[in-house]
């Protein structure tokens, strides 16, 4: 699986899965666009990337905006002439009791995890048809678009509707030899790994709670024009934990 010359946009990509994502894919050749709001984080990520012998931009930007996805599109397709694949990463969480979360939170979240993927998937795919072999867009879901723990509302509607809307984008965008598929990830630790107790790997199946190099792999594996006969589909990332039986003792 080569990504030698390969142009990749991913969101969110100035901190925990989002820079895992680009920094594994700039290790395998590909030129990465960064997009985020965390401008100090972004640029100094793109800077490790391109002083490692990668090669990195970073794109400030704001995924509720359309106006900042249109923009990141076209400064992408300006500086590498292409795209070729999109992850989009990008999120946020409000956990609170739904007789207290606003409609404007609600929105929020809303705006930022759902209507972005729309909107960023839209526009990349106005590029990507041009490209003789199409491309490949990942959505990143969660584990929560099909269980949930109390005051997730938001949180879980927005990866279920993108769970979905992957099937339908897969369905559209067929035609010009572009997959789409989800990932779902269950618990990724993106702070001290140490930290984590027994307990908490005695929770999956594979005995280890997850890293952000492990929905890393996964998009290499959903992006590889080898396996571009897998589209429409979410592929659950959780070491066995939505598998596992558990019982109170």
């Amino acid at each position: 699986m080569s990504f030698q010359n390969k142009v990749v946009i991913v969101t969110g990509a100035a901190n925990g899965i989002g820079k895992a994502i680009s920094q594994l894919y700039a290790e395998k050749g590909a030129k990465v666009v960064l997009a985020d709001l965390d401008e100090a984080a972004g640029k100094a990520h793109a800077e490790h990337i391109n002083n490692s012998g990668g090669e990195a931009i970073f794109v400030l930007t704001d995924v509720r905006r359309e106006e900042d996805l249109l923009r990141l599109m076209q400064e992408t397709k300006s500086a590498f002439n292409q795209i070729d694949i999109l992850v989009n990463n990008a999120g946020k969480s409000e956990f609170k009791s739904p007789y207290e979360l606003t409609i404007e939170e609600w929105d929020d979240i809303i705006h930022t995890n759902l209507r972005s993927v729309f909107l960023g998937s839209r526009e990349a795919a106005k590029y990507m048809r041009e490209n003789k072999d199409g491309g490949a867009i990942i959505n990143i879901a969660s584990t929560r678009a099909i269980m949930s723990e109390p005051f997730s509302e938001a949180y879980a509607a927005t990866k279920g509707g993108i769970v979905s809307l992957t099937h339908a984008l897969a369905a559209s965008f067929g035609e010009d030899h572009i997959t789409v598929n989800a990932i779902s990830p269950g618990w990724i630790e993106t702070g001290d790994y140490s930290t984590l107790r027994g307990i908490d790997h005695e929770q999956h199946l594979s005995k280890r709670v997850g890293t952000p190099e492990d929905i890393a792999r996964a998009c290499l594996y959903l992006s590889a024009k080898e396996n571009d006969f897998v589209t429409g589909i979410n592929l659950i990332v959780d070491g066995g934990m939505t598998r596992k039986m558990i019982y109170e003792e």
